[in-house]
């Protein structure tokens, strides 16, 4: 799949802003930690909204007709894409009656502010599940079909979030060794469960052209493509990273998203300023942008049958055909080594 800049940038922020939100509500309706004084209760907040905010506005930005973006609410019962949009609209309410609460009452809120602070958190866990569930209840595409999809996106907001919660105490000198621990185990976590996605996806088993045919006792050769110049469907899901892009950003990922940030929480609880939790907040987002962009990038859309492709699970990366050359298609995407629109597996195209 091609990666989309604006919705790389409404997922990593907004799923950011909701996992610093839920820890801001667990930690102080919990009286977990130290206690957070009014104008820190406030910053947690303001961020956590803004960030939520921000990352709504962006999700705009690869829609053809913006005004149309009302429709995406329109159909709760069948579409992922519509519980996402509700489930984000209702968080607002019941974190403005939370937010509401801290202001007029500081820290000591009253129980209709924490009830909607509980409520609130409920539904920025909801809509980080309805956020990967977009992508995870689509059979047509093995890499996303999967439960660590919504598991994922969860955890990484709650990753990038812990990072974000415990820079921002440290501006208000408040940030202790739990902070720096809980980010650490957060980040931990999240380095796992990223890491068994990518072990499972690298053997996933998918459509070939010899089950989407249904024949499966002899070799199936494809004769024509579904097209001989570029379009929608060559431009989005045509789109295939070399292999050592896609490992040098992996690489990236666990460097910068993961092991960077839990190295500087380490220095933290060795004796370093508080403060540097900047950098490891900084880090984890660059590093789980890449993720991002990486679990795009890295999707093999069932379409490419059509057009060539042995499989939709692995890189194509075979030799070109020996039939007549076709000519690569200007804009189609980043091929893989020999892979050109109109090749196939055994023969040229028609």
């Amino acid at each position: 799949m091609h990666p989309a800049f604006s919705v790389i940038l409404f997922t990593v922020i907004s799923g950011a802003g909701y996992g610093l939100f839920i820890l801001l509500a667990a930690f102080h309706l919990a009286g977990i930690g130290p206690a957070m004084s009014h104008g820190e209760l406030l910053v947690h907040g303001g961020v956590a909204m803004g960030m939520i905010t921000l990352g709504l506005l962006l999700s705009t930005g690869h829609l053809a007709n913006k005004k149309n973006a009302w429709r995406s609410f329109m159909r709760f019962k069948t579409s992922w894409l519509s519980r996402e949009a509700v489930f984000a609209v209702l968080f607002y309410p019941f974190a403005g009656i939370y937010a509401l609460g801290v202001l007029l009452q500081g820290p000591a809120v009253g129980p209709l502010a924490a009830v909607a602070g509980v409520l609130a958190a409920l539904l920025a866990v909801i809509t980080l599940f309805s956020t990967g569930m977009i992508y995870g209840c689509l059979k047509t595409i093995r890499q996303w079909n999967t439960a660590l999809t919504p598991a994922n996106y969860i955890m990484l907001g709650i990753a990038t979030g812990t990072t974000l919660f415990a820079a921002i105490a440290s501006v208000f000198g408040n940030a202790t060794s739990m902070h720096a621990g809980v980010a650490m185990v957060a980040l931990v976590a999240a380095a796992l469960l990223k890491g068994i996605y990518y072990f499972w996806i690298s053997r996933v088993n998918g459509p070939t052209i010899n089950t989407a045919t249904t024949f499966n006792r002899a070799t199936v050769r494809l004769l024509d493509t579904g097209h001989t110049a570029g379009t929608f469907l060559t431009d989005e899901f045509g789109y295939d990273p070399r292999k050592d892009t896609i490992d040098n950003i992996k690489m990236g990922v666990f460097l910068l998203g993961f092991i960077a940030p839990v190295l500087v929480f380490a220095s933290i609880l060795s004796g370093a300023p508080e403060a540097v939790a900047w950098l490891a907040a900084i880090s984890s987002l660059i590093g789980i942008g890449m993720e991002r962009w990486l679990f795009f990038a890295e999707a093999k859309h069932v379409v490419r049958l059509y057009h060539g492709a042995p499989n939709c699970t692995s890189p194509l990366t075979q030799p070109a055909s020996d039939g007549p050359e076709v000519p690569e298609t200007a804009g189609a995407g980043e091929k893989g080594p020999g892979w050109r629109l109109g090749d196939t597996p055994g023969g040229s195209g028609s």
